[in-house]
């Protein structure tokens, strides 16, 4: 069965502005190196068309919808109501139309996967995990993510897992899934002492119905990788295992890398395509292959954004592209070009899209050290969800 990946030029129009961190030449970069690494040959293409309303309303208010659609007219001024025109989401002109162009590529794919036309699909435009039911936020207007997830359950799904591997915490999706037993949502981010948006820790399981269904790793600023990996698999293989969902959701922001502006983090582009392939393995070993990647944060928009994203198509893709390939010389050409304005120095871009660190995971079974910050998090967050799902907090 064929994957899906979601793309047309109009994404581009998700724009806050050429001084905002989330510019949309990441996209572009990303969309480039992936056509010139042959990613998408052999894959089915996605239109991302604007999402309707009911799709919108499924999971966001309609004062909310009505307050956005206001904020796109030509000489708005939102003045921060409904989370508009603040420093981190200033109104833009059709900015709806260009949120909700995101979440229609989001909502299409998702469905595609679910009623098994697509086995898997990526839509790295996605990924806007910050989005309140009434409220824009982190950069996010439109939650593209929930309401996927939403049609999903509408359209007879009764179980779908949701991973978060954002620097940032998923705390819009598991705000709108908070109550509802049958969303898992996992979310494996920095710790909201030190990070925006404040949220996710160990102890927030879910509401009065489901609890047990919101699992929050709040790891230290300047985790590594091999810290960061063992976090990860000390956690979401048995939650997911456990859950037995229909169908994995993962969102795969790359601000966790090392050189992200905007985050403490650690990881290199390995570690995030290991945790690329194992979504990709539970996906398989527990619902058919049934699997929506989205894209997400990611601020190092030439040297990080375009090689974490490649991976996440590749695997998606099930490409037999080395991880350590050179990267293609009309994408240096753009990646030189664009350098400058982003802050990096001529020649400094990356030359292949690994950063030459070989990923060892440490299992928790190996033992755990409570000396050491990562492992006590870790065991934070295992004694606080996994007797609700029936799963040993000591051992795997």
């Amino acid at each position: 069965m064929v994957t899906g990946v979601v793309w047309g030029q109009a994404v581009l129009g998700y724009d806050f502005g050429p001084t905002h961190p989330m510019s949309p030449v990441r996209l572009e970069l990303t969309e480039l190196l992936v056509r010139e690494l042959g990613l998408l040959e052999g894959v089915a293409i996605v239109e991302p068309r604007v999402a309707p309303d009911e799709a919108l309303l499924a999971v966001h208010t309609p004062e909310y919808v009505r307050a956005v659609r206001e904020a796109s007219l030509f000489g708005a001024e939102p003045r921060g109501a409904f989370g508009l025109g603040t420093g981190d989401v200033p109104a833009f002109w059709r900015m709806h139309e260009a949120s909700a162009r995101i979440v229609g590529g989001t909502l299409a794919a998702g469905l595609a996967v679910w009623r098994g036309e697509l086995e898997h699909a990526v839509n790295f435009t996605g990924g806007l995990h910050h989005a309140m039911p009434a409220a824009a936020s982190g950069f996010c207007v439109y939650n593209d993510a929930a309401v996927a997830i939403r049609a999903m359950l509408d359209d007879g799904a009764q179980r779908v897992a949701y991973v978060d591997l954002d620097a940032h915490h998923g705390d819009g999706v598991e705000r709108i899934f908070w109550d509802d037993p049958r969303v898992l949502t996992v979310s494996v981010h920095e710790s909201g002492r030190t990070l925006f948006p404040g949220t996710g820790f160990p102890q927030d399981v879910g509401g009065p119905r489901a609890q047990g269904t919101a699992v929050n790793v709040s790891l230290p600023a300047r985790t590594t990788t091999a810290r960061w990996a063992r976090a990860v698999d000390a956690v979401v293989p048995a939650v997911l295992r456990a859950f037995e969902p229909e169908v994995v959701v993962s969102q795969h922001g790359c601000d966790a890398h090392t050189v992200d502006p905007l985050t403490n983090l650690r990881v290199s582009v390995d570690g995030m395509r290991w945790a690329d392939e194992l979504v990709h393995s539970l996906a398989h070993e527990l619902c058919a292959g049934r699997w929506l990647a989205l894209g997400g944060g990611g601020y190092a928009v030439v040297d990080v954004v375009p090689r974490a994203w490649a991976h996440l198509v590749a695997v998606a893709a099930h490409s037999e592209l080395p991880p350590d390939a050179p990267l293609p010389e009309p994408w240096l050409a753009a990646a030189e070009r664009f350098g400058h304005a982003y802050g990096l120095e001529p020649g400094a871009e990356p030359r292949t899209l690994s950063d030459g660190e070989r990923v060892e995971v440490r299992a928790w079974g190996s033992g755990f050290d409570p000396a050491d910050d990562v492992d006590r998090a870790v065991r934070a967050t295992r004694a606080a969800v996994f007797p609700h799902l029936g799963l040993d907090v000591h051992h795997d």
